[in-house]
């Protein structure tokens, strides 16, 4: 009978890299709520009308990546491509929105898209969020965007790059627009690749971000964004570097970043790095102020950004889990459950540590004491379980072996504390 193995672009997360994912999570937590936010959790699976409005039907996330199939009430659903949209349902549905309040929320969660697999990226993919409700400044683009580098300094991550742009406005961008198209039309639409083609029909600014050569080449003279900006969003533009300055925070002007989602307006950033091959982003954001009443809410202002979790592991450190407390070597059966309730009474006073199961010889419970990395290896055999004692042997330092009561041992641990 053949094995059954996991969906291609699955993968399974054991210990040793799932301990990147909660180390992520748990600074996640930690750095975010520094800034006011709170988490939102969302569903996996939303109706699909929701991305085909957020996203945008002319998207390549839409027309070609989603997991959409009909449930049995030939209702279209689709496993969620992306958190943004989830969360603005959410808060529409919620109706928690007030004017001049500022919403903050951040999430965590798996995010499904029908890609070819390589490294970095899979077809689940991870993702941790951050999403402003309420906040039309400036600086809450800027605040986002220090937050981001906060937490990415928390995991050890410092030779990062911040590409910086502004997409304008629903006032400013259609003169843009028109001025790309007449570009195209100038170098000759047959000359382009024919998503490209369609692009220049339906988002004529995704056309700079075509990863094509030749479309590159083509697009390398093209008009840019930044001179044509309102005043409003040049103004708003200026506001959010001069935040960044004063941060000390690094970036890059870069005319030709677009992002991926049609929703977004002004600023838009994304957290690049050179280490891991040929996809260097491993965060980006924006702002989207449009969105929520695009989906049915109030005119509500917004921007987010989102991390990928995955291409953030391939730049951690290989993660050294912290030493177990005491690793309990049981050499005789006759002491297995009190070794294990013992076990249980240190590990109520905050110690962590193993039992070994069943009994074995002293020679192989040392061997597993050692390679468990434990503190202290403790022994109980028949003559500890008569005596109500534990043999303490450190595994580091110049301590003595010796045996002492239970009792004693567990009023240490209470000095200790």
């Amino acid at each position: 009978m053949s094995k059954i193995q996991k969906i291609k672009g699955f993968v399974d997360l054991f210990p040793e890299e799932a301990a990147k994912f909660t180390r992520m999570e748990q600074l996640a937590r930690d750095t975010f709520s520094r800034y006011g936010f709170g988490e939102l959790r969302t569903p996996v699976l939303e109706k699909t009308e929701l991305f085909q409005k957020s996203i945008g039907e002319d998207t390549d996330v839409v027309g070609k990546e989603m997991f959409t199939f009909p449930d049995r009430k030939d209702r279209s659903l689709t496993m969620r491509p992306e958190a943004t949209a989830g969360v603005v349902r959410a808060f529409i549905e919620a109706g928690v929105h007030q004017p001049g309040k500022v919403s903050k929320y951040f999430t965590f969660g798996p995010m499904f898209r029908y890609e070819r697999p390589q490294k970095g990226r899979q077809r689940q993919f991870h993702q941790i969020n951050a999403e402003v409700f309420g906040a039309p400044e400036a600086q809450a683009d800027a605040e986002l965007i220090l937050m981001l580098r906060t937490f990415l300094n928390a995991l050890g991550l410092t030779k990062l790059t911040v590409e910086l742009n502004s997409l304008g406005c629903h006032d400013c961008r259609p003169a843009y627009r028109q001025a790309l198209v007449d570009y195209y039309t100038s170098k000759d639409r047959g000359n382009f690749c024919e998503d490209c083609r369609r692009r220049m029909d339906t988002n004529p600014l995704r056309v700079l971000d075509c990863k094509v050569p030749a479309c590159k080449a083509l697009v390398a003279d093209a008009p840019v964004i930044t001179d044509h900006l309102c005043p409003e969003c040049e103004t708003h533009f200026a506001d959010v570097r001069t935040v960044l300055d004063g941060a000390g925070v690094a970036y890059e002007l870069n005319p030709r970043l677009v992002r991926g989602l049609d929703y977004y307006v002004r600023t838009c950033f994304e957290v690049a790095s050179y280490d891991i091959g040929s996809q260097t982003a491993v965060a980006g954001g924006g702002r989207y102020d449009g969105l929520i009443k695009t989906l049915g809410g109030p005119d509500c202002p917004a921007s987010g950004f989102a991390c990928g979790m995955e291409r953030l592991a391939l730049l951690l450190d290989q993660l050294e889990a912290p030493a177990p407390d005491f690793y309990l070597a049981v050499v005789d059966a006759s002491a297995s459950n009190q070794a294990m309730l013992f076990a249980q009474q240190l590990r109520d006073k905050g110690l962590c540590g193993e039992v070994s199961f069943g009994s074995g010889s002293m020679k192989s419970r040392m061997r597993a004491a050692n390679k468990s990395g434990a503190k202290v290896c403790l022994i109980m055999g028949g003559d500890e379980l008569a005596g109500a004692t534990v043999t303490v042997k450190p595994m580091t330092g110049d301590g003595e072996q010796e045996t002492v009561s239970q009792a004693d041992y567990l009023a240490r641990i209470e000095v200790q504390e």
